[in-house]
């Protein structure tokens, strides 16, 4: 059974520590283990075309995940001369994972609940506190730091939703952070929680030698 279109109640999920995908985003995949070839290809097979993306939970032991993750989307898809796969997701929705399914597939499915996350499937979220000129000094502060280069004429003029969206997925930062990330409420705090961020390594937490 589905509902909200083209969401289902049961979908593959894909553990993958610090991969972090957002609502209308995109992440580029490179699948290569058998489990998750077979997963790509039994979506490919459903004419929703869903994977659920979500983070191992690293304060519990074993296979433990988070409760909420963010589905995509298969919008582009190519197959390497040895059998491997590129895809692109373009996220859907975030979602609350409610029980695995125990079943013969090689990859994990879980029963999903949408339930509290209708902003993601709307038109894209609005920042009416967004002070771009002060975000990108704090950016250019931690890029410098870390040494990277940047498209600044790109993070100019992007909505500020993709800006802060790619920033979250693309940034270095650790699995939980990313997880953080995922779950602010709203755009403000996905922003907010990003700059808490920055400003955290830049004073040496996960740096060493950083300097704010």
């Amino acid at each position: 059974m589905k509902r909200d279109g083209l969401l289902p109640n049961s979908i593959p999920i894909f553990p993958l520590p610090g991969a972090l995908l957002l609502p209308r985003a995109q992440l580029p995949l490179h699948i290569f283990e058998p489990r998750y070839l077979a997963m790509v290809e039994a979506a490919l097979r459903d004419p929703a075309r869903i994977i659920g993306m979500i983070q191992p939970d690293g304060s519990h032991q074993g296979a433990a995940l988070h409760r909420i993750g963010c589905a995509g989307r298969i919008t582009q898809f190519s197959e390497t001369s040895d059998g491997r796969y590129m895809i692109t997701l373009t996220g859907l929705s975030r979602f609350r994972m409610m029980a695995e399914v125990d079943g013969f597939t090689p990859f994990r499915r879980a029963e999903v609940d949408w339930t509290g996350f209708d902003a993601d499937r709307q038109d894209p979220a609005a920042d009416t506190q967004f002070d771009r000129p002060a975000f990108l000094k704090v950016l250019n502060r931690y890029l410098q730091a870390r040494k990277l280069k940047a498209d600044w004429e790109a993070f100019e003029k992007a909505e500020a939703e993709l800006l802060i969206n790619s920033l979250s997925m693309l940034l270095d930062f650790d699995p939980e952070d990313k997880q953080a990330l995922l779950e602010a409420p709203c755009l403000r705090t996905r922003r907010e929680t990003l700059i808490m961020l920055m400003e955290y390594k830049m004073r040496g937490g996960n740096a060493e030698g950083i300097v704010q």
